[in-house]
């Protein structure tokens, strides 16, 4: 598990340059994965409607609700590889 922490660290540093920037939809697999990985289940009141883009993340994050942490660390180092 320490490694798996190791690379999820590398690739959370990784992310902040990649060549391009991704999409949104990858933009909120990401946030949410890490989010997964790093917080567990989503926890907090849902943003209303007037915050989409609030909304948007907290969607995206529920959507994990008991994927665990080792597998949403792997996840996310896999994602955060294939867009290098």
């Amino acid at each position: 598990m320490a490694d798996l922490q190791a690379r999820f660290e590398a690739a959370a540093e990784s992310s902040k340059t990649l060549p391009e920037k991704p999409d949104n939809i990858t933009l909120l697999k990401i946030y949410a994965l890490y989010k997964q990985a790093s917080a567990g289940d989503a926890h907090g009141k849902r943003p209303g409607f007037t915050d989409m883009v609030g909304r948007a993340k907290f969607d995206a994050w529920a959507a994990l609700k008991g994927k665990g942490k080792g597998e949403a660390m792997q996840t996310y180092v896999d994602l955060i590889e294939s867009l290098k």
